[in-house]
């Protein structure tokens, strides 16, 4: 485990290569803190939203009001978890990368941008976390454990989380996410439709969910 300012940390899954403000379509995955049912339940294959969900869901559609270049896509709350599509589109983009492959272009910005072409494509669903061996040189990875940045996934994803948070606690109930999130970078069009469609169809799905946990 490494140490930052002598104290230690997790060490970050993310891609240490990517910039997480740079432009393209990113799955992402948030638990609520030990998996507890706070967000509502399945009920016939349909998701029920508690008081609480109803937030997770209504200040999710809100991020395109409060940051920029935002495109919000297939959007699922369950009862400990939510799914959901950000398309960052207008920041800016890695196309002067020398990692990209040639000829690479970015493809439609509300499908997706594509990764340096040696990287391995997803093997399964729904969760596909990303790591990088160490550089001996300062990654990006590195500098943005120290500065998220802004208008970036991790300040999107930490502004949503504390919003729900917040007016939570401000009604009186009970709840906490799960410290991290997970994200996935959406490499093609394939892949994109093959997430929307996992999205749409988790609640009847629950019972074969990763995340499913009893009450």
């Amino acid at each position: 485990m490494a140490k930052y300012k002598n104290k230690y940390r997790i060490e970050s899954t993310r891609l240490q290569n990517w910039d997480y403000g740079w432009d393209g379509a990113y799955f992402i995955t948030i638990c609520t803190a030990d998996r507890i049912h706070y967000l509502g339940r399945i009920i016939n294959k349909k998701m029920k939203l508690s008081r609480i969900g109803v937030l997770a869901d209504v200040f999710w559609h809100e991020i395109k009001h409060h940051a920029k270049n935002v495109i919000l896509d297939e959007f699922v709350v369950m009862p400990n978890h939510i799914h959901g599509i950000i398309i960052l589109q207008g920041n800016q983009t890695n196309t002067d990368d020398k990692n990209l492959s040639n000829g690479n272009a970015p493809v439609e910005a509300r499908h997706a941008l594509p990764l340096p072409h040696a990287l391995p494509l997803p093997h399964a669903l729904p969760l596909q976390r990303e790591s990088d061996k160490p550089k001996p040189k300062t990654t990006i990875g590195q500098k943005r454990f120290q500065n998220q940045g802004e208008n970036t996934i991790s300040s999107i994803i930490g502004s949503y989380k504390s919003a729900v948070t917040k007016h939570a606690h401000r009604l009186g109930f009970k709840f906490n996410w799960q410290l991290r999130f997970w994200d996935h970078i959406i490499r093609n069009e394939a892949e994109f439709e093959r997430i929307r469609q996992y999205i749409r169809t988790n609640p009847e799905n629950w019972d074969n969910d990763k995340f499913y946990k009893s009450t």
